[in-house]
């Protein structure tokens, strides 16, 4: 049967895929636009088997926060390319994959994909779009984080995004301290909330060089243990986000900072996710 530009053109309309690819789907449906559909799914299906080894560096992050601010949500939706990932379908995609993990409040990656979007699996729309893009797309991480107080920043760009959880708010309005926080985060890359967060093998590992250095640095052995606490407590200064010297003021800690906006203020939890 004949493919006019009017079919074609549907077809586009429903799907966004490319006009030859639409009139080639068709074609081969022989009109049937349920069957053409589904052979531009296998089209980006073949298309994203054959990218799987590409390496997906580029990207957005997207946060959906609740209006109470006690529970958000933090996508980031990877790409091979920064020209696709600020395409405005691109956004779109992660933006709605974004609200379906927060209105399902899933935190598993497997279960978010199997999500219904717009009439089919999470799974499929992103086959659909890597089929239309020609790049590899994949949702590569998934937080859900709940609290007293959840205040998200983004880094520009889109490519880095912090939940902040909050905790002794005291009825304070500390969403420009949460994100003052999240700028810290996202600067200075802490491991730990605090030093008793920090891993034991860390701190074990931290101690024993620390020793290492003194005994190098020739010093007397009654002391080589002193020293190495001290090393150890520098370290946990510059990589646990409560000892950390404030980005906006260098005279305070980040615990500090957070006293002075409310008293007993302080951050209970954070989660740091970074594209490329």
């Amino acid at each position: 049967m004949a493919i006019t530009a009017k079919d074609v053109n549907k077809l586009r309309q429903m799907t966004g895929a490319g006009m030859m690819d639409c009139k080639k789907a068709l074609v081969e449906a022989e009109g049937d636009f349920e069957k053409a559909i589904e052979l531009l799914r296998k089209k980006g299906q073949k298309v994203s088997a054959s990218r799987a080894d590409r390496e997906t560096s580029e990207g957005s992050v997207f946060v959906k926060t609740s209006d109470d601010n006690s529970a958000a949500v933090l996508v980031a939706l990877n790409c091979e390319t920064d020209f696709v990932g600020k395409n405005e379908e691109f956004l779109n995609l992660g933006n709605a994959i974004a609200q379906l993990a927060f209105d399902n409040k899933t935190a598993d990656k497997e279960a978010l994909l199997s999500l219904q979007l717009d009439g089919a699996p999470v799974s499929e729309k992103i086959t659909e779009m890597v089929g239309k893009i020609g790049e590899k797309i994949e949702v590569s991480q998934l937080i859900v984080e709940e609290g007293e107080a959840i205040v998200p920043y983004i880094h520009a760009g889109n490519k880095l995004g912090v939940l902040v959880s909050l905790k002794n708010t005291n009825g304070v309005d500390v969403s420009a301290a949460g994100k003052d926080v999240g700028m810290q985060i996202a600067a200075m890359n802490p491991i730990a909330v605090n030093k008793d967060e920090v891993p034991q093998d860390i701190v074990a590992k931290e101690f024993e060089i620390g020793k290492e250095q003194a005994i190098a640095e020739g010093k007397p052995e009654n002391i080589i243990e002193k020293i190495a606490q001290g090393k150890l407590n520098k370290y946990f200064k510059e990589n646990t986000l409560l000892e950390q010297s404030f980005v906006k003021d260098s005279g305070v800690t980040v615990g500090k900072y957070l006293d002075s906006i409310s008293k007993g203020l302080t951050v209970d939890a954070f989660k740091r996710v970074s594209i490329g």
